[in-house]
């Protein structure tokens, strides 16, 4: 059986305001995060550009998705925001439904 986060495309964002820059989501998926030299973390573009305009998305790649929801499930600042492409409807983060 197949999830619609495994269809679906992603998109993902941090709120640098709550980010306690412990560093999860760049140990989960360096790819897509990374920190800058204000100590907290940053979304990255497919050209792997790191992007710091506050609420900037990125697409997330679909081998990554896994990866991505668990940084934003498991971020202690509640921080990572991962939304539905189409939508917008946060799918992982702390405006998500609970499950």
């Amino acid at each position: 059986m197949t999830t619609q986060t495994e269809t679906d495309q992603l998109r993902v964002w941090v709120d640098q305001d709550l980010c306690t820059g412990d560093g999860l989501c760049v140990q989960y998926a360096p790819e897509v995060f990374e920190f800058d030299i204000d100590g907290l973390a940053y979304v990255k573009d497919g050209s792997g550009e790191l992007q710091l305009s506050p609420g900037v998305r990125v697409d997330v790649p679909a081998h990554l998705r896994l990866d991505v929801i668990d940084s934003a499930k498991d971020c202690p600042g509640e921080c990572i925001h991962v939304t539905r492409g189409d939508t917008d409807d946060e799918v992982a983060g702390p405006n998500a439904p609970v499950e």
